[in-house]
């Protein structure tokens, strides 16, 4: 039985079928190439997450009561405002945290973090009620005893606080962690931060 041979026109239809294929693969490659610059387009603009600021902003004494007994016993609540500024394209929504107070390495406060939302390159405020009590100085207390004296108490602030990052006008959301430490230096008897170094950043 004789061999059927492929006639032009059959020769013609490969070739377009072969530069079919060709277009099709160029076509896929460009555009895979052009989404994954875009992609690295938005992530060094969009989605770089630049690291908020801090600053305690007012620090109120709302109460305080002297102990009974002899030696140094108090209880102090103080109102905290902390301005939070984001640097940031995307908005920042975050859900209940925590804020410690720490005296030369002793914990004696700690507060609650509201949640609340900080808009994209905007500013926002946190208020924070802590009650400090002298029981929680330990052994300590009579070197604070020695730093009100002299009129400046220094005190070390941190605060975790998780949420998310809202991108693209909200729809890509990427879960994150802000934290910040703060050395104050706290005034007595003005009862007022003379300075602060704050130290922030954030975790996705």
């Amino acid at each position: 039985m004789d061999a059927i041979l492929p006639t032009h026109a059959d020769v013609d239809k490969l070739h377009r079928r072969s530069r079919r294929r060709r277009r099709c693969c160029f076509a896929c490659l460009a555009v895979s190439l052009l989404l994954g610059v875009t992609l690295l387009v938005l992530f060094l603009t969009v989605l770089r997450v630049r690291d908020p600021t801090t600053r305690l902003t007012s620090s109120k004494v709302i109460g305080f009561d002297l102990g009974p007994g002899p030696g140094l016993q108090f209880n102090i609540t103080m109102l905290l405002t902390v301005d939070v500024h984001n640097p940031n394209r995307a908005s920042f929504s975050y859900e209940s945290g925590s804020a410690e107070l720490w005296y030369r390495g002793v914990l004696v406060a700690v507060a609650g973090v509201d949640p609340g939302r900080i808009p994209s390159r905007g500013d926002g405020d946190m208020e924070l009620t802590m009650q400090v009590l002298s029981g929680s100085f330990g052994a300590e207390l009579p070197q604070l005893a020695k730093d009100m004296a002299s009129g400046a108490v220094p005190l070390d602030a941190s605060a975790r606080v998780p949420g998310k990052v809202g991108l693209l006008g909200g729809v890509l959301k990427l879960r994150a962690v802000a934290y910040s430490d703060c050395h104050v230096i706290f005034g007595v008897p003005e009862m007022e931060v003379r300075s602060q170094v704050c130290q922030d950043h954030t975790k996705l």
